[in-house]
């Protein structure tokens, strides 16, 4: 009788049958069935395919079941899910989460407190963040929008090289707001290949 081959990774088996129909599972009447090599076997009952995997001490998989007949293939199931479980715990590590940093101002800010605002943001775009810069006013600066505008423009400027302005400055409420994208990083030109001199007495080719 088939049998489903038991490997110690119950969770991936419980993430495998959501998936994909295997061995009893499978009711049709009859599928195409490809070998564990890859090998065409043709179409035959489940019962016949079912037979061929347990000789092979192998899975029956369904792999295709909106196919006419269901295309199902032999394999090891269980290293299949081990080793596709294995391939997204490293794609997601891999994958990095782009994070929104954030700056505030005030209008009056001085030189030296702009400048190091400004260094923190251009390290973070430097990592692939997005930063929102924005400006807090407060009692009669509201008469004065125009200086918070001012204020986040020169430092969408001075960011230029890095970063790009998803929106102009917009203002919600007491504070002035703008988003920072950094700019995909272009891949260095090769340097040009240095011209060889020519030896002395050598003379040049003559244009066609």
């Amino acid at each position: 009788m088939p049998c489903i081959r038991a490997f110690d990774f119950s969770e991936v088996f419980t993430i495998a049958n959501a998936v994909h129909q295997i061995n009893e599972e499978i009711l049709d009447k009859e599928v195409r069935l490809i070998g564990d090599q890859g090998e065409q076997l043709g179409i035959m009952s489940v019962e016949q395919a079912l037979g061929i995997a347990t000789e092979r001490e192998l899975d029956l998989v369904k792999i295709a079941p909106g196919s006419n007949p269901p295309v199902c293939k032999i394999m090891d199931y269980g290293k299949f899910r081990f080793e596709q479980a294995k391939k997204e715990k490293e794609a997601k590590k891999n994958q990095r989460v782009i994070e929104i940093k954030e700056i505030r101002m005030s209008p009056g800010i001085d030189t030296n407190d702009f400048n190091t605002k400004l260094k923190n943001a251009q390290k973070f775009l430097s990592d692939g963040d997005r930063v929102k810069v924005s400006v807090r006013f407060r009692g009669r600066e509201m008469a004065h929008t125009e200086i918070g505008a001012d204020l986040l423009k020169d430092f969408a400027a001075q960011c230029a090289e890095i970063a790009g302005m998803d929106k102009a400055p917009k203002l919600e409420g007491r504070n002035m707001s703008m988003f920072l994208s950094p700019k995909p990083q272009t891949p260095a030109k090769k340097p040009a290949k240095p011209k060889q001199p020519r030896a002395q007495g050598e003379s040049a080719p003559e244009a066609e």
